[in-house]
């Protein structure tokens, strides 16, 4: 799979990125096409094939529309992370709001004397304009001309796109309108006494080209100004990013270009200064904030040994670290790029969408002929063919202005921009739409017990010497040998002989037994240290008894031994998160169950479990034992959510439903996930499955809204309850009620940034 990433120019509609990805998708080589209307960005998979830009353009520049690049340096030259997207859109938005700003005045002008003569003719005590109405129809007939001319010029372009390729959206429709009212009321300015003679009403639409145009270049300015801030939470996170960085070259500080800093070397970072990538300290301390990554508003103090990452920034005191990851590598253009993926991809539910938007400007071209052609032949027996042809193009105009399929396409890809950034702005960075939408619909909630229950930082507590060596020379081997894993029970006891001063050993032919423990050679004798259940497998025994009261308080012992006989039991204790029961209860509320899955020992497992409150508790398993787990429950119609931060969790992060790896653990977990938890905090998985719900109930709300306006409004617009409730929708309000649905859907979408999770 080749994905390439382009941002597309001309889109106004969702029916527009239906015509782009239907055109590229024709294009031989394009595997698929996948366009987001609310980003303007299009994802090619071109398989093995490798497409000039030039030859995609070439297919879409007869359509109307256009790729560019999306500019992206996180590689080598720079740590930035910048999209054309940004400066087109820019520019766009600019372009609308110069002939917004004509065009306000002018609306509000004629709207008023639309709404005087309507007026008039209700009310007797309200005087008619005083204007004579051919002189009224001469300036109104100039000024409609400059507006569909040059603020509307994109929307005859749609026409010329219909008729020439056989392609309609929005603009079609609103062209086709707003030229026919335009054409008819200029031909009875132009030629009164022919149409005198063919009996045409004496009424014009200019008023309603003006309107209607001038509502919809304000509901697309307000659409376009709405849509730039779904994108808040993104940009913020590119602001992050150091534009230069003070390093150490050739004894002498040098401040140089992101660009320019390399691996290894040595960084300066003075009070108030944004951290320019990935490294550890190696000189110094300081507090860093690191609440814009993690989610954490209280500043953390870092040491030598201490990592930091881009775009936290240093509070008070200096320090020097070395640079380890620079570029596309560090934490923050991870990040980025994971934000940025999740808020382009698409929903499951935006299928549907999707589906009656690329229908649905067709569908209304057939509507409005039928109503105009209705009128002209159903309401002339009536009505008489002056007022029935006054009504047909009345509806014919509404049917076409009102049915704009904008609000649909923006329903979905909106909420979702502004979901994912919130949860960026929380710590909870979501990998896809897709797990956004099933992560409502979840009813287990799968744990990993260490790092994740508990703090992930256990420390040796206790030594049972089973040997005539002293505990001295068990913990160097059992430390020598644990030296050598990243399981957090290895780090303790590796920390534990560190914090006594115990000397380590060369360990040879060292190897991992997994979910059991570690194995090598210390001085020519093979040696293991894992759980009871490797000590089984090896055949050797030991006194259960002298562990089971250790693991009932929820220690976990460290068994040490030779192939022939256990040496020393060492006992490891990790403390309960302090967040994780309050976290287990507000899950309990949303309805979830909560199941704890560990390789550790039962009764150890079953005390924590008890103190955070946890339902069930699956003890003693291996990775392949977690992932059976996993597909158990979902055999029995679950949908589950498993949340680990290790190596051993991989399998079962990938066979869950949605898998969330918690921040402080592994890349291999984090790529295996379809969430990820910065700084490991328990809590913030109430907080994503609150985001997912507030999300989708936004998304239902904007398709219902999205739907009722063109449910509702077509048929009022074709004239369908005049016969029997004498209504009609005059194309104005057709107008104002088409830029109204399209900004409603973007603000309601924005409302979720007021919610707290």
């Amino acid at each position: 799979m080749n994905e390439i990433k382009y941002h597309v120019n001309g889109m106004h509609c969702a029916s527009c990125a239906a015509i782009v990805g239907k055109s590229l998708s024709r294009i031989e080589g394009v595997a698929s096409a996948e366009v987001n209307f609310a980003t303007e960005e299009v994802r090619l998979d071109t398989g093995t094939a490798d497409i000039p830009l030039e030859r995609l353009n070439e297919t879409l520049r007869t359509l109307g529309y256009g790729l560019s690049e999306k500019e992206s340096d996180r590689g080598s030259d720079n740590n930035s992370v910048s999209s054309s997207s940004e400066h087109g859109g820019k520019n766009t938005l600019h372009g609308q709001e110069e002939k917004m700003r004509f065009m306000i005045p002018i609306t509000i002008l004629v709207f008023l004397i639309m709404m005087w003569e309507i007026a008039a003719q209700a009310f007797l005590f309200v005087p008619n304009i005083p204007l004579p109405m051919g002189l009224f129809s001469v300036i109104s007939m100039v000024l409609s001309s400059v507006v569909i001319f040059w603020v509307g010029n994109r929307f005859l372009a749609g026409i010329v796109r219909f008729f020439r390729y056989g392609v309609a959206d929005m603009d079609t429709l609103i062209g086709i309108g707003t030229l026919t009212a335009f054409l008819f009321s200029s031909f009875i300015v132009i030629f009164p006494e022919i149409a005198r003679i063919l009996r045409l009403p004496n009424t014009t639409y200019f008023d309603a080209v003006i309107v209607v145009i001038g509502f919809v270049t304000l509901g697309k300015y307000l659409e376009a100004r709405s849509k730039q801030k779904t994108g808040d939470a993104l940009r913020k996170l590119i602001g992050l990013q150091a534009k230069t960085a003070l390093v150490i070259r050739d004894g002498k500080e040098t401040e140089i270009n992101i660009g320019q800093v390399m691996k290894g070397d040595f960084i300066i970072v003075k009070p108030g200064s944004r951290i320019p990538v990935d490294g550890i300290v190696t000189e110094g301390s300081s507090y860093v904030d690191e609440s814009m990554v993690t989610g954490e508003p209280m500043p953390i103090r870092k040491g030598a040994g201490d990592t930091v990452v881009a775009g936290t920034v240093n509070t008070a005191g200096s320090f020097t670290f070395e640079a380890k990851k620079i570029g596309a590598e560090t934490l923050l253009s991870g990040i980025i790029r994971m934000v940025e993926d999740a808020q382009g991809s698409k929903a499951p539910i935006q299928a549907l969408a999707d589906k009656i938007s690329g229908i649905f400007v067709p569908v209304v071209l057939v509507i409005a002929f039928v109503s105009l052609v209705v009128w002209l032949v159903v309401g002339s027996r009536y009505l008489g063919f002056s007022q029935a042809l006054s009504f047909g193009l009345s509806s014919f105009v509404g049917v076409l202005v009102i049915a704009c399929p904008c609000a649909l396409g923006l329903a979905t890809p909106t909420a979702i921009i502004v979901g994912v950034g919130k949860g960026a702005r929380e710590g909870i960075l979501i990998k896809d739409a897709a797990t956004l939408e099933l992560l409502q619909k979840a009813t287990v909630m799968v744990f990993d017990k260490t790092g994740t229950i508990t703090e992930g930082k256990p420390k040796l507590v206790s030594v049972l010497n089973l040997s005539d060596r002293n505990d001295e020379a068990l913990i160097s081997i059992l430390a020598s040998l644990e030296s050598r894993s990243e399981h957090p029970i290895a780090h303790a006891i590796v920390s534990g002989a560190t914090e006594k001063g115990i000397g380590f050993v060369d360990v040879a032919d060292f190897s991992a037994v997994e979910g059991k423990g570690v194995c090598g050679r210390v001085g020519g004798i093979t040696y293991y240290a894992g759980n009871a259940r490797l000590m089984r497998d090896r055949g050797l025994s030991f006194d259960s008894g002298s562990i089971k009261a250790s693991t009932a308080e929820g220690k976990t012992p460290v068994i040490l031994s030779t192939e022939s006989a256990v040496l020393g039991i060492f006992m490891v204790e990790d403390a309960v998160k302090p967040e994780a029961k309050q976290a287990v209860s507000d899950l309990h509320a949303l309805g979830m169950k909560v199941v704890m899955l560990t390789g550790d020992d039962a009764d150890t497992a079953r005390y924590i479990a008890n103190q955070a409150g946890i339902d069930e508790v699956v003890a003693g398993v291996l990775p392949e034992g977690k992932f059976a787990k996993i597909r158990e429950l979902q055999a029995s119609g679950k949908i589950v959510v498993m949340a680990g931060d290790g190596i051993n969790d991989a399998p079962a992060l990938a066979a869950s439903d949605i898998g969330i790896a918690m921040g402080t653990g592994t890349d291999v977990a984090i790529e295996t996930a379809g969430m990820t938890l910065l700084h490991g905090d328990i809590s913030k998985l109430v907080k994503a499955v609150r985001l997912s719900k507030l999300t989708m109930r936004g998304i239902r709300q904007n398709l219902f809204w999205a739907f009722v306006y063109n449910v509702v409004g077509i048929p009022v617009a074709a004239g369908l309850f005049y016969p029997l409730f004498g209504i009609t929708l005059n194309p104005v309000f057709a107008g104002l009620a088409m830029a109204f649905s399209s900004v409603s859907v973007v603000g309601n979408s924005l409302r979720l940034k007021t919610k707290k999770l």
